[in-house]
């Protein structure tokens, strides 16, 4: 709300005054709305006389009972609604109705201009963006629903609790129950941390950008470059250890149809993988215009496997001669089959969720192609996560339920894959075969989505010339195809996962570092921007749209740091144990330590007589959106 001491006008309004002059707090919602552009009032605002000015503009919803004032910014944009008393499920008045208004209004010395909530919430978001220094260059197509599909089909429930049961069945069935559902408590703590950035400043570049305002001009430039490039290789990593999985997935189809007596070699799997990347770049790139479309489909996919999840394998194994195991075993059972002691093995079994909720930033990412960004960001981000931590624990508890009690054999399981082992056990053949095939599918476009989000990142920051050839990166498709879409980013993250990508020809442990490289470098990722603004920011941040709380917000931060600490510790440490031999040592530490120290190399032998951070491609005068 705006304080009265801030409006160059009485407040509250007296009755006899115009609604469109002023405005008052109320509750209503979900009424119908007309919004108006008033230049000469956004004038007033800006303490000038002359109207109208470049940045000054006041956008309104008019109504003569119950105006609303959500947010301010100095620079003269100010946001009200004002609900209409006709109570009805609408979200615009009827052309009649807006025609009645003109007609009252035709009379005013006021400069109104009416318009419709699609062309409201596209000029605010381009005013937004135009005040953090960036024009409009990608198109706004993903409502807030989209934006939320996004985020869930990359964290692909299912799929990912199949691909990193290996990660969580050492400790046994309460490794993966419980550490479900504590991993996710916390990560839904950074989410929150996340959202309120997110909402703040919208930006593709998002984390980097964050780190960049918030931190003090010392530290600013090497810290946003290597926020940049630690989320470039969390992202391309992602897409890297889903693509594998999706190769796993698929080559355990005909072994499930062999019955276990044909096994994909190294090279069998790395070739289905690059295969699979390879697609998902001509996807990315003939079919972007209905990849909102495709998001919505993969939503529904993703539940509706999940559900057939849970009803089929108890149904199923209850009527084979081993049953089902107790519920004292789903919660209370916990085995070891690592070296490290059980309180370890509990903790790596974290690694599950960690690497499954893994993509929240990708709705950070999508940014400027999310209408009404700074509420649609966090409603994702939030949405996502919530989801995928009460369905997937219902999911693990029903696995846990259902699978062979014998942990170990399913570990080494003759099929490649102990999800498909547990099918195999509770529906048999056919049923394992019909699950497995509609799960590589979903774990497929988990890859597609997280191919499109890194691309969109890489092009942001190399719209800021953060990568090399960013001047090549940086331009957007012109055909009628992928006109304004990333086009080379898209080919550029493609290529870099396939070579990251061979790191599986190595052995199937160092193949198992595909699924901590993703989350180890988006924890750096979003660990800095968050302790920039806990330590350097207090004073710079403005809230957006969603906001936690002054009371909540800055705690929420810090426990939010905290965990991300100890998840990039917990990501580097060997899977079987303590002093692995080269073949059985987590190689995450390796692939990112060398990213982060050569990049920080990098700047401070070439990139820092260059690099200054983010550019502005609009010739206005940046700054927060919020002040």
């Amino acid at each position: 709300m705006i304080a009265s001491q801030h409006l160059p006008f009485q407040w509250p309004p007296p009755v006899s005054s115009k609604p469109c002059l002023t405005g008052y707090s109320t509750s209503e919602k979900h009424c119908p709305a007309v919004w108006i552009y008033c230049r000469t009032l956004a004038a007033l605002l800006n303490g000038s006389s002359a109207a109208p000015l470049d940045l000054a503009t006041l956008l309104i919803v008019f109504d003569h009972e119950s105006p609303t004032v959500l947010t301010s910014f100095s620079s003269g944009l100010l946001y009200c609604r004002f609900y209409s008393p006709v109570r009805v499920n609408a979200t615009i008045m009827k052309d009649t109705q807006l025609q009645s208004l003109e007609k009252e209004l035709q009379g005013s010395d006021e400069d109104l201009t009416i318009f419709g909530d699609s062309e409201l919430a596209e000029s605010f978001d381009a005013d937004i963006l135009a005040t953090m220094g960036y024009k409009q260059e990608l198109e706004r197509r993903y409502s807030s629903l989209q934006i939320f599909s996004i985020a869930f089909s990359i964290m692909g429930l299912l799929p990912s609790i199949a691909a990193t049961l290996p990660l969580s069945l050492p400790a046994g069935p309460v490794g993966m129950v419980w550490g479900w559902f504590i991993a996710c408590g916390f990560i839904f703590v950074v989410g929150l941390a996340i959202a309120d950035l997110a909402s703040s400043l919208p930006t593709s570049g998002g984390l980097y950008w964050w780190t960049h305002y918030f931190a003090p001009e010392k530290f600013r430039r090497p810290l946003s470059f290597l926020v940049g490039y630690s989320n470039a290789i969390g992202l391309i990593g992602g897409t890297c250890s889903v693509d594998y999985g999706f190769a796993l997935m698929l080559l355990s189809i005909p072994s499930i149809v062999s019955d276990g007596k044909w096994t994909a070699s190294a090279p069998v799997v790395y070739g289905v993988f690059a295969g699979c990347v390879i697609a998902h770049a001509i996807v990315a790139t003939f079919a972007s215009k209905y990849m909102n479309k495709i998001q919505m489909a993969v939503i529904v996919g993703n539940v509706t496997m999940a559900i057939a999840t849970i009803i089929a394998l108890p149904v199923g194994k209850s009527r084979s001669a081993k049953g089902l195991n107790s519920a004292s075993y789903v919660f209370t059972h916990q085995e070891n089959h690592t070296a490290w002691p059980a309180g370890w093995a509990f903790m790596l079994a974290w690694l599950s969720p960690i690497w499954t909720i893994g993509g929240i930033d990708s709705c950070v990412h999508m940014s400027e192609e999310a209408k009404n960004a700074s509420k649609a960001v966090p409603r994702g981000i939030l949405g996502s996560i919530s989801g995928c931590w009460l369905l997937g624990f219902i999911t693990v508890c029903v696995i846990a339920l259902s699978m062979d009690p014998n942990v170990e054999a399913l570990i080494r399981s003759p099929l490649g894959q102990p999800m498909a082992q547990i099918y195999y056990d509770a529906l048999g053949k056919s049923g394992a075969v019909g699950f497995m095939v509609f799960m590589a599918c979903l774990q497929y476009c988990m890859g597609l989505s997280l191919l499109i989000a890194a691309s969109r990142q890489s092009w942001a920051f190399s719209r800021d010339g953060g990568l090399p050839f960013s001047s090549f990166f940086r331009v957007l498709g012109t055909r009628i195809h992928y006109r304004s879409q990333p086009i080379r980013t898209v080919w550029g993250c493609a290529f870099s996962a396939m070579i990251l990508g061979l790191i599986c020809l190595v052995n199937t442990t160092a193949a198992k570092a595909l699924f901590s490289l993703g989350p180890s470098g988006n924890a750096v990722a979003w660990a800095i921007p968050i302790f920039s603004r806990i330590v350097w920011g207090k004073h710079k941040f403005k809230p957006g749209s969603f906001y936690t709380g002054e009371l909540y917000s800055r705690p929420i931060a810090i426990v939010a740091l905290l965990y991300l600490i100890f998840e990039i510790s917990l990501c580097m440490f060997p899977l079987r144990g303590p002093s692995p031999t080269p073949k059985l040592m987590n190689y995450t530490v390796a692939v990112n330590g060398t990213v982060w120290g050569s990049c920080l190399l990098y700047y401070f032998l070439s990139a820092r007589k260059w690099f200054t951070g983010p550019k502005t491609t609009w010739n206005k005068e940046a700054h927060h959106p919020q002040e």
